[in-house]
């Protein structure tokens, strides 16, 4: 695939056809968003309680994360100043409208919104406009372009059905993340296990053929929005990506390219811990296993002493509420999500929760990001 073709959308041209996936709290922040811009590819930071390193998040962690977001960005532009970079913002979050304004204010280039459909994303957009505009504040010289995270046709129907009746629009570009996935999953544990992605043996028992169809199914559902808007909407894969011949399949399936998460982890320039990256370096394939979130969905972690004893039944004192969740109940969680992140980016691995997409145990050392968008796309 060695000449690949940009990834087109509308007026945004991105290099090479891959974007970095967001992965949060703290994993991918500026140093990864911008080394992947820079390499040629969209570089994505998380928005989840992406102020957590701020001294004042645990009192504030609205502001926190305001600021945080704006930094991030202006950050990650240094790196890589005609890059192409946005945000992850989970649709789950209380705040959503405020961090979708504040990345659009921050000057980001795209936002990409999943954990949830993202049904109001473009009318707190057009609010963050308005609010420039009256505060007679220029705006950004490209709009921002916007991407929800969808996991089947119906979930892709629901949405552009939505944006298109509501807001006379439809997605710029989507993002079709699959079982394979890392972090919270679209899928309910009885869809997993239908399609073989909640064994200790994955890449023998997965159904693939089964999920093409249904990716083939969202190529063809958004393929008709486009037309009735005279453009065409890429369409990305994602979950599970590793190699070479993982993006040529699902190039062969009809998507535009590719986004990736796992795989940048275990780079030098990945914003986590040391600590974290060694967890996805040691794990071997029975390790990576389902796990049901605060959040409501399942997820895909390493195993680990926090989650054996989650599974056991024990329950961490959680001695303040981050508010971060829309449905959470400090009364019933089994434990709360943000310090559970927060130990796995600052490294307390045996405290934390590490999220991982299914082919974590194929890491086997560090790397740069360089390398990796070179192996994705051969070369």
């Amino acid at each position: 695939m060695s000449g690949s073709k940009p990834l087109i959308i509308g007026d945004l041209v991105v290099e090479k056809p891959v974007i970095q996936g967001g992965m949060g709290v703290g994993i991918s922040l500026h140093r990864l968003a911008g080394a992947v811009a820079a390499a040629g590819g969209m570089g994505i930071i998380s928005a989840a309680q992406i102020g957590f390193s701020e001294p004042d998040f645990t009192t504030n962690f609205v502001e926190a994360n305001l600021r945080a977001i704006r930094r991030e960005l202006k950050l990650a532009r240094e790196l890589a100043p005609n890059g192409v970079i946005g945000f992850n913002i989970m649709v789950a979050t209380k705040h959503y409208d405020m961090w979708v304004k504040e990345a659009v204010k921050a000057g980001a280039d795209v936002i990409i919104s999943g954990a949830g459909l993202p049904v109001s994303l473009p009318e707190y957009v057009q609010e963050a406009y308005e609010e420039l505009e009256a505060e007679k504040i220029p705006l950004p010289a490209r709009r921002i372009k916007l991407a929800p995270i969808v996991s089947s046709a119906k979930s892709a129907s629901v949405i552009c059905k939505m944006w298109d009746r509501k807001y006379h629009t439809v997605p710029d570009f989507v993002v079709v993340e699959g079982p394979l996935a890392g972090g919270h999953l679209g899928f309910t544990r009885e869809q997993l296990a239908e399609l073989g992605a909640d064994t200790a043996d994955v890449p023998s028992t997965y159904q693939r053929e089964a999920y093409d169809k249904e990716f083939q199914a969202v190529l063809e559902t958004v393929k008709a929005y486009g037309e009735k808007y005279g453009r065409h909407i890429p369409v990305m894969a994602a979950g599970g990506i590793w190699s070479h011949e993982d993006v040529l399949h699902q190039l062969s399936l009809g998507a535009d390219g590719v986004q990736v998460g796992t795989r940048f982890v275990t780079t030098e320039e990945c914003d986590a811990s040391e600590a974290y990256k060694q967890t996805y370096i040691n794990a071997r394939k029975e390790d990576i296993v389902i796990t049901q979130s605060p959040v409501g969905m399942p997820g895909r972690a390493i195993l680990n002493p926090f989650l054996r004893r989650i599974k056991e039944g024990d329950r961490p004192a959680i001695r303040s509420c981050f508010q971060c969740l829309e449905h959470c109940d400090i009364r019933t969680i089994p434990y709360c999500i943000t310090m559970a992140l927060v130990k796995a980016a600052r490294g307390e691995t045996d405290e934390a929760l590490l999220f991982c997409g299914s082919n974590a145990y194929r890491a086997e050392r560090i790397e740069t990001v360089e390398q990796v968008m070179r192996e994705l796309l051969g070369e």
